[in-house]
């Protein structure tokens, strides 16, 4: 498949005019002219470029590029070093942030529920279809505590949580992949009983605490890696390229 047929099918998917962003989505940086093998990944670092040439990749797709807002203009050292290596190998990376958190069936949030059994009812941002934080719930009422063994024994790292003094049951969740902890006021404010993401601030132990709401933490990367990784399967199943997930991993 050409590269330019290969974004366009990947822009018509993930639809990133719709949303602003904090770094160009889509090709970012050219290789290949034609695509054969395709690696998908969490974030464009040096160890998933090594594993792409290994691989004999034509191209990668990620979630987290390169070229953020605020993020200095000069190519050198570590930035020089990764862009070097997919100019040198010919691979094409690919990248697409918030068009990838909020794809109703292959986004981080979408993936994140079907893992974790919970029915998506509607955008946290009232009147927003393109929200990045989602609400649903729970078919069954859970504990803090057994929710948080689940988020652990399903994600496969250990979840941080923090119960509110009521430590009441949980039924209605609000989430937010990767680094959504601004969201939980929202959450509570609405009287949602529990708020998922990657990250945590000091703040928000303070917030979970005093607004009566569970907060959770189970890691940037463990959160976003299942959109990457739904990419990859569509691409298998939906073009005619070999397409592989390949998770590095990261406590964080």
């Amino acid at each position: 498949m050409l590269t330019n047929d290969f974004e366009k099918q990947l822009n018509q998917l993930l639809k990133p005019e719709q949303i602003k962003d904090f770094c160009p989505n889509g090709l970012q940086v050219e290789g290949k002219n034609e695509i054969k093998k395709v690696i998908t990944g969490v974030t464009a670092t040096q160890a998933l470029i090594e594993k792409a040439i290994e691989e004999k990749a034509d191209a990668i797709v990620v979630h987290h590029g390169y070229f953020w807002k605020n993020e200095s203009y000069v190519i050198r050292g570590m930035k020089y070093q990764r862009i070097k290596a997919l100019i040198d190998n010919g691979i094409n990376l690919f990248a697409y942030h918030l068009p990838l958190d909020i794809h109703p069936v292959l986004g981080n949030n979408a993936q994140l529920a079907k893992l974790l059994g919970i029915e998506v009812t509607g955008p946290l941002e009232q009147g927003n279809p393109l929200s990045v934080a989602i609400v649903g719930q729970l078919s069954t009422a859970s504990s803090g505590g057994a929710f948080a063994q689940h988020i652990t024994t399903q994600l496969s790292r250990e979840c941080l949580h923090i119960a509110p003094p009521s430590n009441k049951p949980i039924k209605t969740v609000a989430w937010c992949t990767g680094g959504g902890q601004g969201y939980i006021e929202q959450a509570a404010e609405l009287g949602i009983d529990a708020f998922i993401t990657g990250e945590a601030s000091e703040q928000t132990t303070h917030v979970a605490k005093e607004m009566d709401i569970h907060f959770f933490a189970a890691g940037h990367h463990a959160t976003e890696r299942y959109g990457a990784k739904a990419i990859a399967d569509y691409i298998n199943e939906n073009m005619p390229l070999e397409a592989k997930f390949i998770d590095i991993d990261n406590p964080v």
